[in-house]
């Protein structure tokens, strides 16, 4: 279903004169008029624009206007706008707009994304661990960086707060990381069979970090399902799966972090640092704990929340405008392992009534927040199930992006007062 699709065809053809009634407005909710304005369209055009899913309409203060909020109107005026010059174009592309930058890494479909051609959704299903996926990433051929078994011992310099229980995950993670990287003899090493050994032992460490345990040699899916509930298979097989559909998401914002800090020629420490940091905030991996609060609200809280014009975190995607694949696969694991369950049948009853109010349907973030919800591990664990998973993907970047050896330095579109000195911008 397309976001904004279970509107009723009078929602669609009601006339603006309806829409311009005086009622207050809640947030950043504009009326149709002003989207049509700032669209530069017509009503007919700013309606279409919604059953398309381009735009999502909200119910109005008196439950017969529909109302739209500011900046999804503007950031789709922006992309309306991108093809119009270079310098359009360059203002829309860092705004999940137009391309940035090449890469053979994975692609983006509506049926969920590709590493390397294979689809994520099916390497999943197949039974494929993280460490599958990331040789994949990594292209390491018949090479297998993993082969290796790891000292599980921590050097002095973390071996006091590694695994300490009270540090949050990422925190204690990003403390760790720099300090390993003083350990590696080779950290700078322009060797790829050498960055994909360090980039094997870099993707075990910081699971290891995140649970608070040493590094192991056993599948990080298995070590992070023994850490919360050990003997479970049934959540093991379930951590599989996500860290597998969280691997890699093309330029999300943590994978440009870690992307163009790995353009500098830093090394691959650096480099997860900088993803881990970006992932931390509420915006991007944080969006878990929101959408694991939502669940615990219930769905009682979902018309008040879009009502008042809020978001309903973990739901709708950008990218995936007819529903989030990876969430639907693991969302399907989950119903198969806790069918009848009434913490399911809830959690079924908030998913559905969130698409019949706001035609969005659940992301992964939902999906993640849901598995941690339903096995009643702690609220952070669904923010270490995407770090774990994830940093196989910034590390297919930062090699990707080393092997290219140019460095990433967009220009800004300088929108600020002008110098009265007369001299031409350079």
């Amino acid at each position: 279903m397309r976001m904004g699709a279970n509107l009723a065809s009078s929602d669609l053809l009601i006339n603006l004169d309806q829409d311009n009634q005086s009622i207050p407005m809640e947030h950043d909710l504009i009326r149709a008029e002003e989207a049509c304005r700032i669209l530069d369209v017509s009503a007919a055009t700013l309606y279409a624009y919604v059953s398309r899913g381009l735009l999502e309409s909200r119910p109005g203060p008196d439950h017969r206007s529909r109302c739209y909020r500011r900046e999804e109107v503007e950031r789709l005026a922006l992309s309306r706008r991108a093809g119009r010059g270079a310098a359009g174009g360059a203002a829309q592309s860092l705004d999940r707009g137009l391309p940035v930058l090449q890469t053979r890494i994975s692609l983006i479909r509506a049926d969920g994304p590709y590493y390397r051609g294979q689809s994520a959704i099916e390497a999943a299903r197949a039974g494929a661990t993280l460490e599958d996926v990331a040789r994949t990433l990594w292209e390491c051929g018949a090479d297998d960086p993993f082969a290796p078994v790891p000292n599980g011992a921590w050097p002095a310099s973390i071996a006091t707060f590694a695994g300490d229980a009270a540090l949050p995950p990422l925190e204690r993670a990003m403390a760790a990381i720099p300090l390993l990287g003083l350990e590696v003899r080779h950290s700078f090493s322009l060797s790829p069979a050498v960055r994909r050994d360090i980039a094997a032992l870099l993707l075990r460490q910081n699971a290891a970090l995140l649970i608070g345990r040493a590094t192991a040699a056993t599948p990080v899916h298995r070590q992070l399902a023994e850490a919360w509930r050990p003997g479970d298979a049934g959540l093991s097989e379930l951590v599989r799966s996500a860290l597998v559909l969280c691997a890699e998401h093309e330029l999300n914002v943590s994978a440009f972090a870690a992307r163009v800090v790995a353009s500098t020629g830093a090394h691959l420490h650096a480099t997860v640092c900088s993803g881990l940091a970006a992932l931390s905030g509420p915006r991007h991996g944080g969006a878990t704990a929101r959408a694991h609060a939502l669940i615990r609200a219930g769905a009682d809280a979902i018309a008040e929340r879009w009502q008042r014009g809020d978001d309903l975190p973990g739901f709708g995607h950008a990218l995936y405008p007819r529903g989030d694949p990876r969430s639907a696969a693991l969302l399907t694991l989950l119903r198969q392992q806790h069918h009848g369950r009434p913490a399911m049948r809830e959690l079924d009853a908030l998913i559905s009534h969130a698409e019949d109010v706001s035609g969005l349907r659940p992301n992964l973030d939902l999906a993640l927040a849901a598995l941690c919800h339903l096995y009643a591990l702690p609220v952070m664990s669904a923010l270490v199930l995407f770090a774990t998973g994830r940093l196989a993907g910034w590390l297919a970047h930062a090699l990707e992006q080393q092997e290219q050896g140019r460095l990433i330095r967009p220009r800004a579109l300088y929108a600020g007062a002008q110098p009265d000195s007369g001299l031409q911008p350079v």
